[in-house]
């Protein structure tokens, strides 16, 4: 839902989408129980439900159910969130390492059974073994977060990974007829500065916390393929669009 004007009170900078899921967790996961504020650099202000990360797979969009089915062997879940995706990918049969930077998040993904660390992309100099699948599911996609960052993100996981590896993913493409006036002004204005049309800079809130900014990309399969450029992976499958969305499998060269 989108909001235009700010009531809320001064920000201290903290895990702010750790404490959106552990309350949601807290509550069973049940819808209404947490909201969170996602904010743009340029004040954008637009709301989600926190128990879309609770989410059974029935209740997932196609997309993410396109690209899970995707996945082979063992799967390295890179945002894992509160696990929604590493659990259905466990009860598949895959073994599943989840990785996330909140420290909330991990806690309340190990309280749900999933087996992850604490680590951001790009990966840091780290012993997680070596994996067939990545999985980037829930539009992350988007933490490659922009054409320079992304050849740092793409080598990192090219670095636990193998020749025939995949990424399997989900994205959105921010070029819609129906982004309103904000939204396109803020893609010309990325243009102007050199930079992808969606490349945000954008910051969680949940009360009176707010995350670190970080750098999060929409890209269209156009400019995918383009920031693929010079890296080890390349683009093999893409599944229809769902609205803006969309599901990929990147395979290692």
């Amino acid at each position: 839902m989108p909001l235009h004007q700010d009531f809320s009170p001064r920000l201290i900078s903290g895990d702010a989408f750790g404490q959106l899921l552990s309350a949601c967790w807290a509550a069973g996961g049940a819808p209404g129980a947490a909201i969170d504020t996602a904010e743009r650099d340029d004040g954008f202000l637009f709301q989600l439900d926190a128990s879309l990360y609770f989410q059974t797979p029935d209740e997932w969009c196609p997309t993410d159910r396109w690209a899970c089915e995707r996945a082979v062997g063992d799967v390295l879940d890179v945002g894992c969130g509160a696990g929604r995706h590493a659990l259905v990918l466990r009860e598949s049969g895959h073994r599943v390492l989840g990785v996330d930077p909140s420290p909330g998040a991990v806690s309340v993904a190990r309280q749900r059974g999933v087996d992850v660390k604490q680590l951001a992309v790009p990966l840091p100099a780290h012993h997680l073994g070596v994996f067939d699948t990545v999985a980037m599911l829930g539009g992350n996609l988007a933490l490659l977060g922009s054409d320079g960052t992304a050849k740092q993100v793409l080598a990192s996981l090219a670095s636990v990974t193998h020749e025939g590896s995949r990424i399997v993913g989900t994205g959105m493409d921010p070029h819609l007829p129906d982004i309103g006036a904000d939204g396109a002004a803020y893609l010309e204005e990325n243009r102007r500065r050199g930079r992808l049309p969606g490349q945000f800079q954008m910051r969680v809130r949940y009360g009176a916390a707010a995350s670190e900014w970080f750098e999060y990309l929409m890209a269209s399969e156009q400019e995918l393929v383009g920031v693929l450029r010079d890296t080890p992976w390349r683009l093999s499958e893409i599944s229809p669009y769902e609205e803006s969305r969309y599901g990929v499998v990147l395979v290692r060269r």
